[in-house]
């Protein structure tokens, strides 16, 4: 990988390019991100810790606490990322906030991202056929499918009421061309075909996830697992595989998976940006342990 910072791709048609030359599963998967401009980043760092304009505490680039960017990052220069699904993370209550990336999910993604500090968490029981959790266990199953286990699951008058919402919103406000309301249908039932909703994430160490996984409110959920791919976290846990992500990144490969396998859409670079803080702290510590000869 060079040692600048990655590339901001202006042009769409240029991003995908890249992305058609680059395999997301390649050794250096932060290589040909579609990322907005990092240069208020590189001003940042360069003029060091800052105010957080919310709690008052000394940050770099953003606070970890209040999910906002300090006083030398200006907020319209922050991507937003817009996410085809709700994402809930829990938080175990020892993780240390300021080595987390999960903050970075929420500054990026705030419409679409709830974070909550184990034991306070979300009842799921009446919503186990729309969501999902992301970790590794003996019946996991993967992001392709996630469609065919949920509609094992969903209770009847679920789906009931699904097929009754679609009618209710066909498009009805002119008069269809012969022919056109039938494709109208089929692209919603096409966008139907997978029920879920939510996606839950776990925001721990390996060793911290015990209890949480085993909490009642998360029993009974289908657990999917990212075998495919490897962090690249400067914080990777000693002893375990280099399949266990980061936050951020289970949640960046889970979104370009599941737009991949479940939406059956090509994927130009729309959930790059949530990735953003931390491909640039990644350049910031590679760069830094090169320096230094480690």
């Amino acid at each position: 990988m060079s040692l600048s910072p990655p590339t901001f791709f202006k042009d769409g048609k240029d991003c995908e390019s890249e992305l058609q030359n680059t395999s997301l599963t390649s050794e250096d998967p932060l290589q040909n991100l579609c990322l907005a401009s990092q240069e208020v980043l590189q001003k940042a760092q360069q003029s060091g810790r800052a105010k957080c304009l919310k709690c008052g505490g000394s940050r770099m680039f953003y606070c970890y606490t209040c999910y906002v960017p300090v006083e030398t990052v200006p907020i319209e220069q922050i991507p937003v990322v817009k996410l085809p699904l709700k994402i809930d993370i829990i938080k175990h209550p020892h993780e240390t906030d300021g080595k987390s990336t999960a903050a970075h999910a929420k500054l990026l993604a705030p419409e679409d991202v709830n974070l909550y500090t184990y034991p306070c968490i979300p009842e799921y029981e009446e919503r186990k056929h729309e969501i999902v959790l992301v970790f590794p266990g003996p019946d996991s199953v993967s992001v392709e499918d996630i469609s065919l286990y949920l509609h094992k699951h969903i209770p009847s008058n679920a789906l009931d009421s699904s097929k009754n919402d679609r009618s209710d919103n066909l498009p009805n406000k002119r008069q269809k061309v012969e022919g056109e309301e039938d494709r109208d249908v089929g692209d919603i039932n096409r966008k139907d075909d997978s029920l879920l909703k939510k996606v839950i994430f776990i925001d721990s160490t390996w060793n911290q996830t015990h209890k949480i996984i085993a909490d009642e409110r998360l029993q009974g959920l289908l657990q999917v697992e990212l075998k495919t791919r490897k962090t690249c976290f400067w914080r990777h846990q000693k002893g375990k595989p280099d399949t266990f992500l980061s936050t951020i990144e289970a949640i960046y490969y889970f979104l370009v998976d599941y737009h991949t396998a479940v939406l059956k859409e090509q994927y130009k670079g729309q959930y790059d940006n949530l990735l953003f803080f931390y491909s640039f702290m990644y350049q910031l510590i590679k760069n830094a342990k090169n320096t230094v000869g480690k």
